[in-house]
């Protein structure tokens, strides 16, 4: 996560990498590789209010905070960079990016939940790319599922990736916020931003060389553990 981090600051331009954790281990690893650490509360209930801790004691060349979660470690740095430029074009309160996925990789997802039902985020979008909703369910519901795979190589899901570029404000009203009902419900953090009516810009990015839903349950850890035996570490140690 470290590479990543690093390669998207070069190509985004402007960027402090810092990791912020509550976990020592991952602290003095990270302090090992000569990266900038943040030695967060654990009391901190999620990457978002860890990410405004570490955010508040720090300038950067505008007022955009990414947050690269750990748990999304075959993110290309081209991503992250992406989603940092689209938001300052879009001067968007917070962007994240989703991947179409095709009717192959629905299918694996399908059967990823089928093990681990909470393992993977779809996302719902409007025309514009403002995000009506996340859910930990697969959305949509298909109706004429077999028709509309004869008509396409692409499903109508979207499956969002933990990446977020946030404005400082929207940091500073999430946490001042409760947690909502659907964010308890759906163990999904961004949902108390879209129930609080703060807009999420999402960006359409493509799927990446090794794609899978995120590490959100232990199936998926040995999957990315086999991922990484099977292709070798995707980043180079930068």
């Amino acid at each position: 996560m470290i590479a990543i981090a690093r390669a998207a600051a070069r190509l985004a331009g402007g960027i402090e990498v810092v990791v912020a954790t509550d976990d020592a281990r991952i602290a003095d690893h990270a302090a090992a590789v000569g990266c900038a650490v943040a030695l967060t509360d654990p009391a901190l209930a999620s990457g978002s209010d860890r990410v405004r801790a570490v955010a508040a004691d720090r300038a950067g060349p505008d007022d955009l905070v990414m947050n690269l979660q750990g748990d999304a470690p075959f993110t290309p740095p081209a991503m992250a960079a992406a989603v940092l430029a689209a938001a300052r074009a879009r001067r968007s309160a917070v962007a994240t990016p989703v991947i179409r996925l095709d009717w192959a990789a629905l299918d694996r997802l399908r059967a990823q939940k089928a093990a681990a039902p909470f393992s993977g985020t779809t996302c719902i979008r409007a025309a514009d790319g403002r995000a009506l909703w996340f859910s930990k369910t697969i959305l949509p519901a298909i109706r004429g599922e077999e028709a509309l795979r004869a008509a396409g190589p692409l499903s109508p899901v979207w499956r969002h990736v933990g990446l977020y570029v946030y404005r400082r404000a929207i940091l500073d009203r999430f946490a001042a916020l409760p947690p909502s009902p659907y964010e308890l419900l759906e163990g999904l953090e961004q949902l108390r931003l879209l129930e609080a009516d703060i807009p999420i810009d999402t960006v359409a990015v493509d799927p990446p060389p090794i794609a899978m839903s995120g590490i959100d349950a232990p199936a998926d850890l040995i999957e990315a553990e086999r991922l990484v035996a099977l292709h070798g570490d995707p980043h180079e140690p930068l």
